[in-house]
């Protein structure tokens, strides 16, 4: 990409070309260049087209702020179904939670995206097919394969929502690793919301203790339930106006947390050692050490995501390659611990989800780390471990799809 844009530097027409074709490769290549660039009018068109970001706060067309306003009270609506309804409050909750937010977001990036009515009507047939699927499991004693389901169940409905991020298309990656870096985002803005909402609750129980008016339960009930339901559709709309707001902030996480969580996992393999916990007869220590090789698999992710958009040092390739390492060896310790219990008591819808589940992130993990490789030996640059990430995200999607509804029936509802 580095040498196209040096080729074709007076060519407008073939510079566009390079940039629809790789959105991200071209701007990551064109900052890099753009020092020995400096002085050349179309040079400094394109790094102002690249790197503009607006001042002012926006607040989107008047369309779609009704539709997230809309969108927001109906997630609240759908949060207080059970008290509306008389519905057990365990049940519904525990099956139907990611169906108050997820299918909403989905819809906005569907509408935002101008998804086609051919392929909007599948997801809502699907989603429908989920909710009912989901619903009339046995209602009786929980089983493994019905509390299975309701954890992957999100996972699935995650996956069409990047399926609608990208425009409702299976194939480009770098929208899968656009919708990653969404997620980040999104993280940092439902945090910095939840912080002020909490701050608004404090002052606005306190205010009301004063006058002699006890409010906190309704206040909990309606505004808070209500509240929560609408955050992740109100900073959905906030990163996608704004994305300037926490644009400059993710990737400050990313940079700093990515050492101190390869510091602390290297630390905490080692305090196992003398701890005495052991994974292959533990079950409750096995299920935290997945809970770990999960989010620091996210941190990888999000860390590639977030910094990709600029030139990177040797020094966080390194970090970044050491912690796939790292967390591959976590893996490995999972993974030979779950089949050390599936030898030794068989196999139960748990242990067959885990190890699935760790095989595939294992894969996924060699196939980074190998991209890393490259980059560090100068083979390829770190486009291309964005691109690793991107390409293998559909399969788990896949695998959440074979948990949620093939499980029960495999393993007969228990």
């Amino acid at each position: 990409m580095h040498q196209e844009i040096l080729l074709n530097i007076d060519n407008p027409l073939q510079l566009e070309k390079l940039y629809r074709n790789d959105k991200l490769a071209f701007k990551v290549a064109f900052n890099t260049l753009y020092p020995q660039l400096k002085g050349d009018p179309l040079a400094e068109g394109w790094y102002q087209r690249l790197n503009y970001s607006p001042e002012d706060l926006l607040w989107g067309t008047r369309d779609e702020r009704m539709l997230v306003v809309g969108a927001s009270l109906l997630a609240a609506l759908l949060a207080k179904l059970p008290d509306l309804f008389s519905l057990d409050k365990e049940f519904f909750y525990t099956r139907n939670i990611s169906f108050i937010v997820f299918p909403l977001l989905i819809a906005y990036f569907a509408w935002k995206n101008k998804i086609s009515q051919k392929t909007g009507a599948w997801l809502a047939g699907f989603i429908l097919i989920a909710i009912g699927f989901i619903n009339s499991l046995p209602q009786g004693r929980p089983g493994d394969t019905l509390i299975l389901a309701c954890i992957h169940l999100p996972l699935l409905l995650w996956f069409f929502l990047g399926f609608t991020f990208g425009g409702g298309k299976l194939s480009g990656g770098i929208n899968r690793l656009d919708f990653l870096r969404y997620n980040g985002e999104l993280v940092v803005m439902t945090a910095l919301l939840l912080l002020a909402g909490m701050l608004m609750t404090g002052i606005t129980i306190g205010l009301f203790e004063l006058i002699g008016w006890h409010i906190q339960n309704f206040y909990f009930n309606y505004v808070v339930v209500c509240g929560l339901a609408a955050v992740p559709i109100v900073g959905t709309f906030l990163t996608q106006t704004n994305p300037q707001l926490v644009g400059k902030v993710s990737p400050v996480i990313a940079k700093i947390f990515s050492p101190l969580v390869l510091v602390m996992l290297v630390i905490y393999l080692i305090a196992i050692i003398y701890s005495g916990k052991d994974p292959y007869n533990d079950r409750e220590f096995l299920l935290i050490f997945n809970a770990l090789l999960v989010g620091v698999l996210a941190i990888i992710f999000f860390s590639v995501a977030e910094t990709s958009k600029a030139t990177k040092s040797q020094l966080e390739v390194w970090v970044l390659f050491l912690l796939s390492c790292v967390t591959i060896l976590v893996n490995g310790i999972a993974l030979s611990a779950i089949l050390f219990r599936i030898s030794e008591w068989g196999i139960t819808p748990n242990r067959a989800a885990v190890l699935g589940a760790n095989v595939l992130i294992l894969i996924h993990l060699l196939f980074v780390m190998a991209q890393f490789f490259k980059v560090l030996t100068k083979k390829a640059d770190l486009a291309e471990v964005g691109k690793a990430i991107a390409f293998y995200l559909p399969v788990y999607g896949l695998w959440a799809m074979i948990v949620t509804f093939l499980f029960p029936f495999l393993f007969g509802f228990n």
